[in-house]
């Protein structure tokens, strides 16, 4: 009998269904253009594009606008690349245009699709960028689907790593701009440490298409990122503290898998302050418990961690003496990415690598707050439905499965279970050499390195010829990904999501072109291609005729959308194919949530050794194991995001403050403020309201005055005064101080005065807001504990960050208004000296050539300018800062 929901499916449809046929009568649209845009020359279709954007510009709509801009632009993608796009592509690309994410299987062509809504909304002249996962994909998609906006007349960039800061610049200035989320991120965090507008790349953000939307807007959202600085070298402690964990017994503490998290037992405790004692690590009179031992008992705590929870070749490598991270879900290294709070450098001394400094954070935003800046967000992946509910919550973003060009007509079988891991590899060796026999390639996942090379020993024992892909193979990704399909071909891959290159049965036709094309460049690359084709057409046939690709995964992930991905690179457009998951109740997932019930489940079949349990109803019960787990994994990344959020409106607003100030022609009227502000600030301090003149602190005020203001005012004889109240003498500091400051204006010049606010200002902003980033990553870690006092942590954090900021803006107005006070410019006499200095420290670094050389580039030195930095030198970190400001150059426009 049906259920009421089953019923009511069949009748009116479920939602993905009515969104589906409400663009069917766009496509429609769409189609009835094609002959007029097919009669177009390439010129006209320029054109085109320039009456479009035109009508945008005027006000036209771009949902109006849409059929006319998706038919122009398949006829370009029809000529540039000969690829005409399918109604499901082009219901691909009006899904995304209305900010939703798109769910589109593996080989559905998801990187062309990006093109129509990425044309139409670059229309605008805002730009669009569109976001990989790696390098290698953002550079090969701009140069692919630049093709297509060339020839509709629009620019394309690309952003990459180390790039000059004119290329990145164009690049962003470009009306498609690719780039990786990182990347994104990085240059949005740079951009808001730059001191002028012209330094700065982006340019706005105004819609985004993200490739491999779950694994950048979910996976990664995790790790925010962070542009720091070095930190206090503590290597010999970390180096100390790694000689004492090895020494530890298991009573001495407990692992958590589930939350991947471990902690000391109160024998552990003993123990180890016993230990540090003895070592010298601990002072004799002093306890673990103490307030003094939280750097000590934070750094024991990060080394336990290192050694019970981070294990080689699974989440680490060790390549040239470095420390590489790898990222659980896509198996690859992540250069340049270090774990915080010196967990890394724990690794580090775990494994005699060389210990790199710990890191101040100067600034950090998460994915998802910096994915939000976005006016309009939308993203592609073959994998969605299952976080559906996270997509709606943190980006409102709906997802819509699009349905596949041709029916889907891979087989997937039903897990099978077995009682022990060598039961399993057992199995797992039988049926790849089963499929072998008859030719078909077989994609084999794991979900560890380590676990991968276990594989790959056993299949040489049993003679069989295979390739493995994981961190180690980095750099032969594509070329391994393109022979998956051939005949005859196993392939074992570590994580293989979002790898962004499609398994064609046969292999990658066009790989196989290039690489024959570069064996002999004396023949006619026509004639290769037409070889090569005809070659692989019969492949790609015996390939079908052995059963297409045979994905077969050792494990499953705590993800199902990671499980999928992996399914879903077999079957692609149409192909046949086929998946089966290979499990133990030694599997990770299968041992930390629920293998005891398995276990007693296949003791009551009477299950014999190397026989397998498998039955629909095993796969709802890991799927129902698997939900619990992303569940779980949501409400930690809310709680993260919570927490972040308080956070990121205060990074808006100092953000924002410094785009005002290097927009801002003259910055004296909020100088003045400040000013006023903390002149009334010390009037308040040493002359309270309501109070007498006898209990008045003038002393005070005259040395705070000195101190803040560089000013001797005469406060005291003014309180002596009849009838003076504290609201006059403060009009009276502040018109000295407005007069101070014009008089400076008049000896600097205006122009220079402006600018030397400026530079004053932001520097200012940029060393409070790194200060502020710092405490309130300590307090993060201490609220934590409020939670044991029945007080809601997060509340804890949002009242006291908010005092906080607060104590900040009041730091930096006092900071500003002492070093305004104190600039002032240099005399002739201290310009020569330092000119002479400079001169001197220039011919002693260069004076190592022959003096002629050295001589030839001291003469290069422009005139010295004091408001020009490029003609100072090279000051030395203690030598007074030549802007004329008084302190040393390190504390000035040297600061790091």
């Amino acid at each position: 009998m049906l259920g009421f929901g089953t019923v009511t499916k069949k009748i009116f449809g479920t939602p993905n269904d009515r969104r589906i046929k409400a663009t069917r009568p766009l496509v429609a649209k769409i189609n009835s253009l094609e002959p007029d845009f097919e009669a177009l020359s390439d010129d006209e279709i320029k054109a085109k594009t320039e009456e479009l954007a035109t009508r945008a510009m005027k006000g036209e709509s771009l949902d109006d606008l849409l059929p006319e801009a998706f038919a122009n632009c398949r006829e370009a993608a029809k000529r540039a690349l000969g690829l005409r796009a399918f109604d499901v592509q082009l219901m691909g690309g009006i899904f995304l245009h209305q900010g939703n994410i798109s769910e589109m299987k593996t080989g559905e062509g998801k990187t062309l699709v990006a093109t129509f809504p990425a044309y139409l909304n670059a229309l605008t002249g805002k730009g669009v960028h569109i976001v990989t996962v790696n390098d290698y994909l953002a550079k090969r998609d701009a140069d692919w689907m630049g093709k297509v906006y060339g020839a509709l007349g629009l620019s394309t960039g690309v952003v990459y790593p180390q790039q000059p800061a004119g290329e990145k610049k164009e690049a962003y200035a470009a009306d498609v701009t690719y780039a990786t989320n990182n990347e994104l991120g990085f240059d949005y965090l740079r951009d808001n440490m730059k001191s002028t507008l012209e330094e700065m790349s982006q340019r706005g953000h105004n819609f985004a298409i993200v490739d491999e939307v779950d694994s950048i807007l979910i996976d990664e959202a995790r790790t925010p990122l962070i542009i720091s600085g070095p930190a206090e070298d503590r290597t010999d402690l970390y180096k100390s503290i790694d000689i004492v964990i090895p020494e530890l017994s298991d009573e001495h503490f407990t692992i958590d898998e589930k939350s991947r998290n471990v902690t000391y037992t109160d024998e552990g405790n003993e123990f180890l302050e016993e230990l540090l004692h003895q070592r010298g690590l601990l002072p004799e009179d002093q306890s673990l418990y103490d307030p003094e031992s939280t750097t000590i008992v934070h750094h024991v705590n990060q080394g336990l961690r290192a050694h019970k929870l981070f294990q080689r070749d699974k989440d680490y490598i060790v390549r040239n003496g470095e420390v590489m991270l790898i990222d659980e879900f896509t198996g690859r290294m992540m250069p340049g990415r270090r774990l915080s709070d010196g967990l890394h450098q724990a690794i580090e001394a775990k494994e005699g690598c060389k210990i790199e400094p710990e890191n101040v954070t100067m600034a950090q935003v998460t994915f998802q707050n910096y994915f939000r800046l976005y006016n309009k967000l939308s993203g592609m992946t073959g994998t969605a439905a299952t976080e559906a509910e996270e997509f709606a919550e943190i980006y409102g973003l709906g997802v819509v499965e699009v349905p596949t060009n041709k029916p889907i007509t891979r087989e997937d079988k039903d897990d099978a279970v077995y009682r022990s891991v060598e039961d399993k590899y057992a199995a797992i060796i039988d049926a790849i050499a089963e499929a072998h026999k008859k030719g078909q390639p077989i994609l084999v996942g794991t979900t560890s390195i380590e676990k991968s090379e276990k594989l790959s020993e056993l299949l040489t024992e049993a003679g069989i010829t295979h390739n493995v892909l994981n961190a180690r193979q980095h750099e032969r990704e594509a070329q391994i990904v393109g022979d998956a399909g051939k005949l005859n071909a196993v392939t074992i891959a570590t994580n293989m999501a979002g790898r962004g290159t499609d398994i064609k049965l046969g292999g990658n036709v066009e790989m196989k072109i290039m690489e024959a094309i570069a064996a002999d460049p004396e023949t006619d690359p026509e004639e290769i291609r037409e070889r090569i084709e005809a070659e692989h057409a019969t492949d790609e046939q015996a390939v079908i005729e052995a059963g297409g690709l045979f994905v077969l995964a050792t494990e499953r992930h705590e993800s199902r959308r990671i499980d999928n991905q992996l399914r879903g690179r077999s079957g692609r457009q149409g192909d046949p194919g086929k998946s089966a998951f290979f499990l133990s109740l030694d599997d990770d997932l299968m041992r930390i949530f629920g293998s005891e019930r398995l276990e007693k489940v296949l003791s009551g079949l009477g299950m014999k050794e190397g026989e397998a349990i498998i039955h629909p109803w095993v796969n709802k019960s890991l799927e129902r194991a698997q939900a619990k787990v992303e569940g779980r994994n949501f409400d930690i990344r809310k709680q993260l995001l919570k927490f972040d959020d308080v956070m990121n409106e205060q990074r808006k607003v100092i953000f924002k403050q410094r785009l005002d100030i290097m927009q801002a022609e003259d910055l004296s009227n909020i100088v003045q403020d400040m000013r006023n502000e903390v002149i009334d600030d010390l009037v308040d301090q040493h002359m309270p309201q309501k109070t007498y003149a006898d209990q008045w602190d003038t002393e005070g005020l005259h040395e705070a005055l000195k101190e803040s203001l560089n000013m001797d005012l005469p406060v005291i004889a003014w309180a002596d005064e009849e009838g003076v109240d504290d609201e006059q003498i403060a009009e009276r500091i502040e018109s000295a101080a407005d007069d101070m400051m014009a008089q400076k204006a008049v000896k600097f010049g205006p122009e220079t005065m402006r600018m030397v606010e400026k530079q004053v200002l932001l520097s200012t902003i940029d060393t409070k807001w790194r200060e502020h980033l710092v405490t309130l990553e300590h307090l993060r870690s201490v609220v934590a504990f409020r939670g044991y006092a029945q007080r809601d942590p997060l509340n804890e954090y949002k009242t006291e960050a908010f005092t906080l900021f607060e104590s900040m803006l009041d730091s930096l107005r006092q900071d500003v208004t002492r070093q305004l006070a104190m600039v002032r410019p240099m005399s002739d006499e201290e310009q020569k000296t330092m000119m002479d200095q400079m001169l001197a420290q220039q011919a002693t670094v260069e004076g190592n050539g022959d003096t002629e050389e050295a001589e030839t580039k001291t003469e290069k030195i422009p005139e010295f300018d004091e408001n020009d930095p490029s003609t100072w030198g090279n000051p030395g970190r203690n030598d007074p800062c030549p802007c004329g400001s008084g302190k040393k150059f390190k504390h000035c426009h040297g600061r790091l």
